[in-house]
């Protein structure tokens, strides 16, 4: 037996456990986590700063300020109330009053009412990487960065969703941001990534999603060593709902997204700038600020379960069939956020990495489908691909079909598929590639559709479907039935 092949982490193409790391973060991340999704958790900078027995003291350790933070209804049941009680060196009430700034002209966040500047499709698009700002050009940091793709819903009714990606190219500086909207997942696709909330520091990099939750401050710095040329990647913003892990059902205790491998921040305090600070709120997709002397992130300690995390997507653990069939997408959910229709959610967060493939006696890549969910892909790193419909372009871009377009692979490949020798074989090899499947079909923005620039097709050629052939028409023996039904047919009309 050889000795296993030495994987680095700068090489992002494996499972996690190839690497044989004694960590749980990957080497470019400085910070410590606590881990476990769904727990309370509790954190402290400074040793006894959490008060003991109590939430709110009437004098707090050290001097410190009690501040309540709910994410959910203050009656909501005990298994979904979401809460969180900071200590900290002033409240965030001390601030300027809320002024209107100008918005970000390229995020959405209304739906319901469809306008020229929104645009329902009924097949299929695709865009090529979509492009990141140079750092010679204007200064765009991640308040300016967002741009909407598309969306259903409103935040003000407390429901839809909307995708968008954001390309920077500078940190924030003296700033934060907060989506009184609803969450924030953030997918990172290049360029590395320091994320300071209000309960700690998130270090993001490719392959990792984090979860920023309603109400919460945070600021966005690019780590200039690993991003030479900005920062890119996606975000999925949900009204209404909270991201959950999927049920595990016949699988049992363990599989898929395990809970042990979330992080979550410990408690950090800022003592590298002074004031001002300038607060952004985006409010029903507008954009509002305030001012203060004081950093937004002076949380000295804090507990409960209204934390943001995050997770890489490495870890996930894959089933797949051993016997017959290629099995539903469903399978490989990381993330579901519920909708009100117990039996479709408004959006499940899909990744398809390195596998094996050993169905036998059957058509190994998916079939032909139409299904009720729209489905949205992207590639975070891995080779180019380009085909019939459900293929995902560049990393960096993405594709959409919507609701039952018909769709699966025209390429020779698949084609080929029905003839080759089934042997065990890895699929997703060198890549990962994550998708939306959401209940809701999309309404597209001009941006996504005109200005991006990246848009690469609304359709796919009706001459790519050449390639399939007729099969049927083509095999003797049904021939031989059909000529026998239609003589049969017209004895009986004479």
């Amino acid at each position: 037996m050889g000795e296993a092949p030495s994987l680095s982490f700068d090489t992002r193409t494996f499972h996690w456990t190839d690497a044989k790391s004694k960590a749980i973060t990957r080497p470019q991340d400085p910070y410590n986590y606590l881990q476990g999704f769904g727990n309370e958790h509790q954190s402290e900078f400074i040793p006894g700063a959490l008060p003991i027995g109590q939430n709110s003291p009437q004098i707090c350790p050290f001097g410190l300020y009690a501040e309540q933070v709910t994410g959910t209804s203050f009656a909501a049941s005990r298994s979904h109330s979401m809460r969180n009680f900071l200590y900290r060196r002033r409240p965030a009430c001390v601030h300027s009053t809320y002024e209107k700034i100008p918005d970000n002209p390229t995020i959405e966040s209304s739906f319901l009412n469809p306008s020229k500047d929104l645009h329902s499709i009924p097949s299929q698009l695709s865009w090529s990487p979509f492009k990141i700002p140079a750092k010679e050009a204007a200064v765009i940091d991640f308040t300016k960065g967002i741009h909407t793709l598309g969306g259903s819903g409103q935040p003000n009714v407390r429901e839809g969703i909307a995708y968008h990606i954001f390309a920077i190219n500078s940190s924030m500086k003296n700033t934060a941001f907060v989506n009184t909207d609803g969450d924030f997942l953030i997918v990172a696709q290049e360029g590395h990534l320091d994320i300071f909330t209000e309960l700690g520091h998130i270090y993001l990099q490719p392959s990792e999603i984090c979860v920023i939750q309603q109400g919460l401050r945070f600021k966005v710095d690019i780590v200039e060593k690993h991003s030479p040329s900005g920062a890119r990647g996606y975000i999925i913003e949900t009204w209404g709902t909270k991201w959950e892990l999927p049920e595990l059902g016949p699988l049992g205790g363990f599989g898929l997204a395990n809970p042990r491998d979330f992080l979550f921040p410990t408690a950090d305090i800022d003592t590298s700038s002074s004031g001002p600070w300038k607060i952004v709120s985006k409010q029903e997709g507008r954009y509002y600020a305030i001012s203060q002397d004081q950093t937004p992130f002076d949380v000295v300690a804090w507990h409960g379960n209204y934390i943001p995390y995050k997770y890489d997507l490495t870890k996930f653990v894959y089933h797949n069939t051993v016997s017959v069939d290629h099995t539903d997408p469903s399978i490989n959910t990381v993330l579901t956020a519920k909708s009100r229709d117990l039996h479709a959610p408004l959006c499940d967060f899909l990744v398809f990495g390195p596998r094996w493939d050993v169905a036998q006696n059957t058509f190994r890549p998916p079939y032909f489908h139409r299904n009720c969910a729209s489905e949205f892909l992207a590639r975070i790193y891995g080779l180019e691909v380009a085909g019939g419909r459900s293929e995902v372009f560049a990393p960096g871009g993405a594709s959409y079909e919507a609701g039952f377009t018909p769709h699966g692979n025209a390429d020779q490949r698949t084609i080929g598929a029905m003839h080759v020798d089934l042997k065990p074989m890895r699929v997703g090899e060198n890549q990962l590639t994550f998708m939306l499947e959401s209940c809701r079909s999309l309404l597209f923005t001009n941006w996504a559709l005109k200005d991006s620039g990246v848009l690469v097709a609304e359709d796919i050629p009706a001459s790519t479907w050449d390639t399939v052939p007729d099969r049927f028409g083509e095999n003797e023996e049904a021939i031989k039935f059909l000529k026998a039904m239609n003589r049969a047919s017209t004895s009986l009309v004479m």
